[in-house]
Protein backbone atom coordinates (compact mmCIF):
# COMPACT_ATOMS: atom_id res chain seq x y z
CA UNK A 1 0.00 0.00 0.00
CA UNK A 2 1.06 3.58 -0.65
CA UNK A 3 2.57 5.23 2.43
CA UNK A 4 1.77 8.72 3.66
CA UNK A 5 3.53 10.97 6.15
CA UNK A 6 1.93 12.46 9.24
CA UNK A 7 3.26 15.71 10.68
CA UNK A 8 6.68 17.23 11.11
CA UNK A 9 7.88 14.08 12.85
CA UNK A 10 7.55 12.32 9.46
CA UNK A 11 5.60 9.37 10.84
CA UNK A 12 4.74 7.00 8.00
CA UNK A 13 1.45 5.10 7.76
CA UNK A 14 -0.51 3.21 5.13
CA UNK A 15 -2.61 5.57 3.01
CA UNK A 16 -5.86 4.04 4.37
CA UNK A 17 -6.16 3.39 8.09
CA UNK A 18 -8.62 1.40 10.19
CA UNK A 19 -11.08 2.93 12.63
CA UNK A 20 -11.55 0.38 15.41
CA UNK A 21 -14.48 1.96 17.26
CA UNK A 22 -17.26 -0.10 15.57
CA UNK A 23 -15.74 -3.27 16.99
CA UNK A 24 -16.62 -2.22 20.55
CA UNK A 25 -18.66 0.95 20.67
CA UNK A 26 -21.47 3.06 19.19
CA UNK A 27 -22.68 0.56 16.57
CA UNK A 28 -24.94 -2.50 16.80
CA UNK A 29 -23.76 -4.52 19.80
CA UNK A 30 -25.28 -7.74 18.46
CA UNK A 31 -22.84 -7.63 15.55
CA UNK A 32 -19.74 -7.05 17.67
CA UNK A 33 -17.76 -10.29 17.87
CA UNK A 34 -14.29 -10.47 19.36
CA UNK A 35 -12.93 -13.24 17.16
CA UNK A 36 -14.16 -11.55 13.99
CA UNK A 37 -12.70 -8.23 15.13
CA UNK A 38 -9.32 -9.87 15.69
CA UNK A 39 -9.41 -11.28 12.16
CA UNK A 40 -10.34 -7.85 10.86
CA UNK A 41 -7.33 -6.28 12.58
CA UNK A 42 -4.99 -8.90 11.16
CA UNK A 43 -6.48 -8.43 7.68
CA UNK A 44 -5.97 -4.67 7.88
CA UNK A 45 -2.31 -5.11 8.79
CA UNK A 46 -1.87 -7.75 6.10
CA UNK A 47 -3.19 -5.27 3.50
CA UNK A 48 -1.00 -2.39 4.68
CA UNK A 49 -3.57 -0.45 6.73
CA UNK A 50 -1.08 0.17 9.51
CA UNK A 51 -2.83 3.06 11.28
CA UNK A 52 -5.12 1.58 13.92
CA UNK A 53 -7.27 4.29 15.48
CA UNK A 54 -8.87 3.74 18.89
CA UNK A 55 -9.62 5.59 22.16
CA UNK A 56 -9.81 4.72 25.84
CA UNK A 57 -13.52 5.63 25.86
CA UNK A 58 -14.45 3.04 23.22
CA UNK A 59 -16.11 0.32 25.24
CA UNK A 60 -14.98 1.98 27.45
CA UNK A 61 -11.52 0.39 27.52
CA UNK A 62 -12.48 -2.83 25.71
CA UNK A 63 -11.38 -1.57 22.28
CA UNK A 64 -7.85 -0.92 23.50
CA UNK A 65 -7.79 -4.35 25.14
CA UNK A 66 -8.82 -5.90 21.83
CA UNK A 67 -6.05 -4.10 19.96
CA UNK A 68 -3.58 -5.14 22.60
CA UNK A 69 -4.11 -8.79 21.72
CA UNK A 70 -3.00 -8.09 18.15
CA UNK A 71 -0.24 -5.64 19.02
CA UNK A 72 1.33 -8.20 21.31
CA UNK A 73 2.07 -10.22 18.16
CA UNK A 74 2.45 -7.55 15.48
CA UNK A 75 3.51 -4.28 17.11
CA UNK A 76 6.24 -3.40 14.54
CA UNK A 77 3.68 -3.46 11.71
CA UNK A 78 1.18 -1.15 13.41
CA UNK A 79 0.90 2.59 13.92
CA UNK A 80 -1.13 3.04 17.08
CA UNK A 81 -3.36 6.08 17.55
CA UNK A 82 -5.40 6.38 20.72
CA UNK A 83 -7.13 9.21 22.52
CA UNK A 84 -7.74 10.59 26.00
CA UNK A 85 -9.84 13.32 27.58
CA UNK A 86 -13.34 11.83 27.75
CA UNK A 87 -14.86 9.81 30.59
CA UNK A 88 -17.88 7.59 30.02
CA UNK A 89 -20.58 7.28 32.68
CA UNK A 90 -23.86 5.41 32.74
CA UNK A 91 -25.79 8.06 30.82
CA UNK A 92 -23.23 10.74 30.06
CA UNK A 93 -19.79 11.58 28.72
CA UNK A 94 -17.66 14.30 30.35
CA UNK A 95 -14.30 15.83 29.51
CA UNK A 96 -11.31 15.57 31.82
CA UNK A 97 -8.19 17.46 30.82
CA UNK A 98 -6.46 17.68 34.19
CA UNK A 99 -2.73 17.04 33.72
CA UNK A 100 -2.58 14.33 36.37
CA UNK A 101 -5.47 12.47 34.81
CA UNK A 102 -3.96 12.67 31.32
CA UNK A 103 -0.75 11.03 32.53
CA UNK A 104 -2.63 8.27 34.36
CA UNK A 105 -4.82 7.69 31.30
CA UNK A 106 -1.75 7.27 29.10
CA UNK A 107 -0.23 4.70 31.44
CA UNK A 108 -3.52 2.80 31.49
CA UNK A 109 -3.74 2.85 27.68
CA UNK A 110 -0.19 1.55 27.39
CA UNK A 111 -1.06 -1.38 29.63
CA UNK A 112 -4.23 -2.24 27.72
CA UNK A 113 -2.51 -1.91 24.35
CA UNK A 114 0.39 -4.08 25.53
CA UNK A 115 2.98 -1.66 24.18
CA UNK A 116 5.61 0.65 25.60
CA UNK A 117 4.87 3.57 23.29
CA UNK A 118 1.86 5.15 21.59
CA UNK A 119 2.61 6.48 18.10
CA UNK A 120 -0.05 9.21 18.13
CA UNK A 121 -1.76 10.36 21.32
CA UNK A 122 -4.78 12.54 20.63
CA UNK A 123 -6.84 14.86 22.79
CA UNK A 124 -10.39 13.70 22.21
CA UNK A 125 -11.98 16.87 23.59
CA UNK A 126 -10.67 19.80 25.58
CA UNK A 127 -11.95 20.19 29.14
CA UNK A 128 -13.82 23.51 29.47
CA UNK A 129 -12.66 23.70 33.09
CA UNK A 130 -8.94 23.35 32.25
CA UNK A 131 -6.93 25.63 29.94
CA UNK A 132 -6.14 23.52 26.90
CA UNK A 133 -2.50 24.61 27.16
CA UNK A 134 -2.22 22.81 30.51
CA UNK A 135 -3.66 19.60 29.10
CA UNK A 136 -1.42 19.80 26.05
CA UNK A 137 1.61 20.50 28.22
CA UNK A 138 0.97 17.28 30.14
CA UNK A 139 0.69 15.40 26.84
CA UNK A 140 3.97 16.95 25.69
CA UNK A 141 5.65 15.62 28.84
CA UNK A 142 4.57 12.14 27.75
CA UNK A 143 6.55 12.64 24.53
CA UNK A 144 9.59 13.71 26.54
CA UNK A 145 9.18 10.63 28.73
CA UNK A 146 9.23 8.38 25.65
CA UNK A 147 5.69 7.09 26.20
CA UNK A 148 4.26 8.89 23.16
CA UNK A 149 5.82 9.71 19.78
CA UNK A 150 3.52 12.49 18.54
CA UNK A 151 0.42 14.45 19.53
CA UNK A 152 -2.87 15.02 17.77
CA UNK A 153 -6.13 16.87 18.31
CA UNK A 154 -9.68 15.82 17.45
CA UNK A 155 -12.01 18.46 16.03
CA UNK A 156 -14.35 20.03 18.57
CA UNK A 157 -18.13 20.02 18.25
CA UNK A 158 -19.44 22.72 15.98
CA UNK A 159 -23.15 23.23 16.64
CA UNK A 160 -22.73 26.68 18.19
CA UNK A 161 -20.50 27.77 15.33
CA UNK A 162 -23.14 26.76 12.81
CA UNK A 163 -25.79 28.78 14.60
CA UNK A 164 -23.60 31.87 14.65
CA UNK A 165 -22.69 31.60 10.99
CA UNK A 166 -19.02 30.85 11.68
CA UNK A 167 -17.18 28.26 9.64
CA UNK A 168 -17.65 24.75 10.96
CA UNK A 169 -14.11 24.27 12.29
CA UNK A 170 -13.22 27.76 13.49
CA UNK A 171 -13.29 26.55 17.10
CA UNK A 172 -10.87 23.74 16.32
CA UNK A 173 -8.49 26.10 14.54
CA UNK A 174 -8.49 28.43 17.56
CA UNK A 175 -7.57 25.49 19.80
CA UNK A 176 -4.87 24.39 17.40
CA UNK A 177 -3.31 27.84 17.36
CA UNK A 178 -3.17 27.80 21.16
CA UNK A 179 -1.64 24.36 21.59
CA UNK A 180 0.86 24.90 18.77
CA UNK A 181 2.51 27.45 21.05
CA UNK A 182 3.15 24.68 23.60
CA UNK A 183 4.15 21.67 21.49
CA UNK A 184 3.82 20.81 17.77
CA UNK A 185 0.61 19.22 16.53
CA UNK A 186 1.35 16.25 14.28
CA UNK A 187 -2.21 15.37 13.25
CA UNK A 188 -5.78 16.57 13.37
CA UNK A 189 -8.70 14.15 13.23
CA UNK A 190 -11.97 15.45 11.85
CA UNK A 191 -14.85 14.25 9.74
CA UNK A 192 -14.36 14.42 5.99
CA UNK A 193 -16.38 12.62 3.34
CA UNK A 194 -18.26 13.13 0.10
CA UNK A 195 -21.41 14.02 2.03
CA UNK A 196 -19.64 15.99 4.79
CA UNK A 197 -16.91 18.01 3.04
CA UNK A 198 -16.91 20.97 5.46
CA UNK A 199 -13.28 20.43 6.52
CA UNK A 200 -12.21 21.54 3.04
CA UNK A 201 -13.26 25.04 4.06
CA UNK A 202 -10.58 26.18 6.47
CA UNK A 203 -9.37 23.23 8.54
CA UNK A 204 -7.76 21.11 5.82
CA UNK A 205 -5.90 24.05 4.23
CA UNK A 206 -4.78 25.15 7.71
CA UNK A 207 -3.22 21.73 8.33
CA UNK A 208 -1.64 21.53 4.89
CA UNK A 209 0.02 24.91 5.25
CA UNK A 210 1.70 23.77 8.48
CA UNK A 211 2.69 20.26 7.50
CA UNK A 212 0.13 18.72 9.84
CA UNK A 213 -1.41 15.36 8.97
CA UNK A 214 -5.17 15.08 8.58
CA UNK A 215 -6.97 11.92 9.70
CA UNK A 216 -10.32 11.82 7.94
CA UNK A 217 -12.88 10.36 10.34
CA UNK A 218 -16.13 8.85 9.05
CA UNK A 219 -14.96 8.96 5.40
CA UNK A 220 -17.79 6.55 4.49
CA UNK A 221 -20.50 8.63 6.17
CA UNK A 222 -21.14 6.11 8.98
CA UNK A 223 -21.66 3.45 6.32
CA UNK A 224 -24.11 5.38 4.14
CA UNK A 225 -21.67 5.94 1.29
CA UNK A 226 -21.03 2.21 0.94
CA UNK A 227 -24.44 1.77 -0.64
CA UNK A 228 -25.13 -1.25 1.57
CA UNK A 229 -27.71 0.37 3.88
CA UNK A 230 -31.41 0.15 3.05
CA UNK A 231 -33.64 3.15 3.85
CA UNK A 232 -36.25 2.19 6.42
CA UNK A 233 -34.46 -0.97 7.51
CA UNK A 234 -33.78 0.63 10.88
CA UNK A 235 -30.96 0.31 13.40
CA UNK A 236 -30.57 -1.33 16.78
CA UNK A 237 -31.34 1.01 19.72
CA UNK A 238 -27.68 1.18 20.80
CA UNK A 239 -26.53 2.21 17.31
CA UNK A 240 -25.72 5.93 17.06
CA UNK A 241 -27.43 6.05 13.68
CA UNK A 242 -30.79 5.20 15.30
CA UNK A 243 -30.85 8.77 16.65
CA UNK A 244 -29.13 10.50 13.76
CA UNK A 245 -31.12 12.96 11.60
CA UNK A 246 -29.46 11.79 8.38
CA UNK A 247 -30.40 8.17 9.01
CA UNK A 248 -34.16 8.49 9.14
CA UNK A 249 -35.82 6.52 6.34
CA UNK A 250 -36.87 9.78 4.70
CA UNK A 251 -33.39 11.33 4.69
CA UNK A 252 -31.67 8.12 3.61
CA UNK A 253 -34.02 7.91 0.65
CA UNK A 254 -33.49 11.59 -0.18
CA UNK A 255 -29.69 11.17 -0.20
CA UNK A 256 -29.61 8.12 -2.48
CA UNK A 257 -28.49 10.24 -5.49
CA UNK A 258 -25.12 10.67 -3.74
CA UNK A 259 -24.64 6.90 -3.56
CA UNK A 260 -25.89 6.51 -7.13
CA UNK A 261 -23.21 8.95 -8.31
CA UNK A 262 -20.47 7.03 -6.50
CA UNK A 263 -21.81 3.78 -7.95
CA UNK A 264 -21.63 5.19 -11.53
CA UNK A 265 -17.99 6.10 -11.08
CA UNK A 266 -17.25 2.71 -9.50
CA UNK A 267 -18.92 0.91 -12.39
CA UNK A 268 -16.88 2.85 -14.94
CA UNK A 269 -13.60 2.02 -13.18
CA UNK A 270 -14.63 -1.61 -12.88
CA UNK A 271 -15.33 -1.84 -16.61
CA UNK A 272 -11.96 -0.28 -17.39
CA UNK A 273 -9.96 -2.46 -15.01
CA UNK A 274 -11.91 -5.68 -15.22
CA UNK A 275 -12.02 -5.78 -11.40
CA UNK A 276 -14.83 -4.98 -9.02
CA UNK A 277 -14.80 -1.41 -7.70
CA UNK A 278 -17.29 -0.37 -5.03
CA UNK A 279 -18.93 2.95 -4.10
CA UNK A 280 -17.05 2.78 -0.78
CA UNK A 281 -13.73 2.63 -2.60
CA UNK A 282 -14.66 5.63 -4.71
CA UNK A 283 -15.65 7.55 -1.56
CA UNK A 284 -12.29 6.74 0.05
CA UNK A 285 -10.37 7.56 -3.14
CA UNK A 286 -12.06 10.97 -3.14
CA UNK A 287 -10.79 11.60 0.41
CA UNK A 288 -7.28 10.46 -0.59
CA UNK A 289 -7.37 12.91 -3.51
CA UNK A 290 -7.79 15.87 -1.16
CA UNK A 291 -4.08 15.98 -0.32
CA UNK A 292 -0.97 13.94 0.36
CA UNK A 293 -1.28 14.70 4.07
CA UNK A 294 -4.79 13.15 4.26
CA UNK A 295 -5.33 9.62 5.60
CA UNK A 296 -8.91 8.31 5.69
CA UNK A 297 -9.71 6.17 8.72
CA UNK A 298 -12.84 4.18 7.85
CA UNK A 299 -14.37 2.15 10.65
CA UNK A 300 -14.84 -1.58 10.10
CA UNK A 301 -15.51 -4.66 12.17
CA UNK A 302 -15.50 -7.30 9.42
CA UNK A 303 -12.60 -8.71 7.41
CA UNK A 304 -14.40 -8.10 4.14
CA UNK A 305 -14.81 -4.37 4.74
CA UNK A 306 -11.22 -3.92 5.98
CA UNK A 307 -9.90 -5.58 2.82
CA UNK A 308 -12.22 -3.58 0.57
CA UNK A 309 -11.27 -0.30 2.23
CA UNK A 310 -7.56 -1.05 1.93
CA UNK A 311 -8.08 -1.67 -1.78
CA UNK A 312 -9.16 1.95 -2.23
CA UNK A 313 -5.53 3.04 -1.83
CA UNK A 314 -4.87 1.78 -5.35
CA UNK A 315 -7.80 3.60 -6.96
CA UNK A 316 -6.96 6.86 -8.71
CA UNK A 317 -9.81 9.20 -9.58
CA UNK A 318 -9.53 11.20 -12.79
CA UNK A 319 -10.38 14.85 -13.22
CA UNK A 320 -13.67 13.69 -14.73
CA UNK A 321 -14.42 11.57 -11.65
CA UNK A 322 -13.67 14.41 -9.26
CA UNK A 323 -15.82 16.79 -11.29
CA UNK A 324 -18.72 14.33 -11.12
CA UNK A 325 -18.38 14.06 -7.35
CA UNK A 326 -18.32 17.85 -7.09
CA UNK A 327 -21.60 17.99 -9.01
CA UNK A 328 -23.41 15.55 -6.72
CA UNK A 329 -26.22 17.11 -4.66
CA UNK A 330 -25.41 18.24 -1.15
CA UNK A 331 -26.57 15.91 1.60
CA UNK A 332 -29.98 16.62 3.04
CA UNK A 333 -30.67 16.52 6.74
CA UNK A 334 -28.81 18.12 9.61
CA UNK A 335 -25.60 16.43 10.75
CA UNK A 336 -26.18 17.73 14.29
Amino acid sequence: MERRTIGAAALEVGAVGLGCMPMSWAYSASRQRGDESLRTLHTALDRGSSLLDTADMYGPFTNELLLGRVLKERRPEAFVSTKCGLLVGEQHIVANGRPGYVKRACDASLRRLQTDVIDLYQLHRADPEVPVEETWGAMAELVTAGKVRALGLCAVGARSGRRSGARLHDGTIRQLERVQQVFPVSAVEAELSVWSPEALDGLLPWCEARGIGFLAAMPLGNGFLTGTLTPGEGFEPDDVRARHPRFTAEMMAANQPIVAGLRRIARRHGEESGEEVTPAQVALAWVLAQGRHVVPVPGAKRERWAAENAGAAGLRLSARDLAEVAELPSAQGSWD
